[in-house]
């Protein structure tokens, strides 16, 4: 057996990366930078600025605005979260944890995603199991159902 050879487990748990395979980097078939503004946000990054998000829509608005218990009315700080999302990547391009993160939404062609785009993004967010399936380029099936990317600032 050749040493240049990977093991067959090797390459059954490291995927097909460790079989030699280049799949080239995150954003590389979209058009994105490897690195810098631009380039493909990490895992990262994109978890801290849900967590922010979450914290923000829980605490800040659900119990110190609205005085609501979010014990009692669970769907109320998703509810919240997706008018958060609705408004500021629909304006901005970002919320605020993904500002804090220096991370940002952008449609594929470049630039702001549009409404529809936003609205689908976020209704598929708030069910949060698309978000958990990712691509080669690190896009959750709700990014690839509106057709956005989550890139660098």
């Amino acid at each position: 057996m050749s040493s240049k050879q990977p093991r067959w487990t090797q390459t059954w748990l490291g995927g097909v990366r460790s079989a030699g395979v280049d799949l080239g980097y995150p954003g590389e078939r979209l058009g994105l930078p490897a690195e810098g503004s631009g380039s493909v946000a990490g895992f990262g990054r994109r978890l801290g600025a849900i967590v922010v998000d979450w914290l923000i829509c829980t605490w800040a608005i659900t119990q110190g605005l609205l005085r609501i218990d979010p014990t009692h009315s669970a769907w109320v700080p998703i509810l919240v979260l997706a008018a958060e999302y609705l408004l500021l990547v629909g304006t901005m391009g970002m919320t605020f944890g993904m500002r804090l993160f220096g991370i940002r939404v952008a449609a594929l062609g470049g630039g702001r995603p549009g409404f529809v785009s936003v609205l689908v993004r976020t209704v598929l967010l708030c069910l949060a199991l698309p978000a958990l399936i990712w691509d080669r380029d690190q896009r959750g099936l709700h990014d690839r159902t509106a057709n956005t990317v989550v890139v660098r600032l």
